[in-house]
């Protein structure tokens, strides 16, 4: 079995010297990014509740895994996010707004700026894989110094879609990191039942490139696994399969009920109270005399303030039209999508409307 690479113990205590490979301002530019999106992530879930989002796909647990891999990047590199990585989506640039547009239903939402290279989050599984190796066999092309990163669950390496992406990618030494967010369970399946391979990492193998497996709550861990793997892409050395070992704390949606197929309190509980990413983090930045309650309630409060700001400036937008779900699905539209829209568009006839 391929070993866990960790850095930064539960405990707040480095395993090995990393001395001159990450500064402190990157350690608290680490931990900052990730309290902001927990609230973030909070935040949507109390909205969803509220009636004020539709169903939104929660991530708090898996902070390290998306923020240390996306600060990583640098402007220019893709990102290709799934419908959980809005986390990654915004430390790499994405506004917080936006985010809150896509789960509101607008199509708004999936627009990035001009000059950042943020698709849209993909919500069939594992398809963005092969769309990164794409972007990552023109970068090579072109000879730009850019690589594709591609997030995914567990549940996507059952998918042929990872195995061809995999294959592509180790043929033609695109420069593209697939970074795999493993929670243990493809929705209610544990990998147990998913695989008989004990990890993913080792599928690598098959394919003649890199598979590395890291503890995913251990932000230190993924950054410089992520830079590790960057420069190998960038090198000409072709791509690389980072396996995180991590934890989602609650559903896999909000119309989930994860109680139905785990013990989801008493795991939920082992994971926050004894691997919490942030809680680490925290614990050896007060150690190292980086960090304090004062810089915690300002980076809180500042945190809010931002996230207000974007949820104003989404719920500004006008509400969502059911009929937008035919725009951009077909260049000509087809008579069965005219007829299910004039279907859906049409007055309700007086009898039609319950008495």
């Amino acid at each position: 079995m391929t070993s866990l690479y960790q850095v930064l113990a539960p405990t707040g205590e480095l395993t090995q010297d990393i001395e001159g490979r990450l500064d402190e301002s990157m350690m608290i530019k680490m931990y900052e990014n990730m309290v902001m999106v927990r609230l973030f992530d909070r935040k949507s879930i109390n909205l969803q509740r509220q009636g004020r989002m539709g169903t939104y796909a929660p991530f708090e647990g898996q902070e390290a895994s998306q923020v240390g891999s996306a600060l990583a990047l640098t402007p220019g590199d893709w990102l290709f996010p799934t419908y959980r990585d809005h986390a990654a989506a915004i430390v790499h640039g994405q506004s917080m707004a936006r985010v809150f547009l896509y789960w509101m239903g607008h199509m708004e939402g999936s627009i990035s700026p001009q000059d950042l290279n943020v698709m849209p989050p993909c919500v069939p599984i594992a398809t963005q894989m092969i769309h990164a190796v794409g972007t990552a066999w023109a970068s090579k092309l072109q000879n730009e110094q850019h690589v594709s990163l591609a997030y995914f669950g567990d549940g996507a390496t059952s998918e042929g879609d990872f195995h061809e992406a995999l294959n592509f990618a180790g043929v033609f030494k695109t420069p593209t990191i697939f970074f795999c967010q493993n929670n243990g369970y493809a929705i209610s399946v544990p990998f147990s039942q998913q695989s008989a391979s004990k990890t993913i990492a080792q599928r690598a193998a098959a394919y003649d490139i890199p598979g590395v497996r890291i503890d995913g709550n251990d932000v230190f861990a993924v950054w410089l696994t992520m830079k590790e793997a960057m420069e190998r892409a960038l090198n000409g050395e072709g791509p690389t399969l980072i396996e995180a070992i991590t934890y989602r704390y609650g559903a896999h949606t909000t119309a989930d009920d994860p109680k139905k197929y785990r013990d989801q309190e008493k795991l939920a509980e082992e994971w926050r109270t004894e691997r919490d990413p942030i809680q680490r983090l925290r614990t050896f930045l007060i150690q190292r005399g980086l960090w304090s309650d004062a810089q915690e309630s300002q980076l809180v409060a500042r945190a809010n303030e931002q996230i207000d700001a974007a949820l104003v400036e989404a719920e500004s937008y006008p509400k969502s039209r059911p009929e937008d779900m035919f725009k951009h699905v077909y260049a000509e539209p087809t008579w069965m999508a005219q007829e299910q829209e004039g279907e859906l568009v049409k007055p309700a006839k007086k009898e039609d409307i319950p008495a």
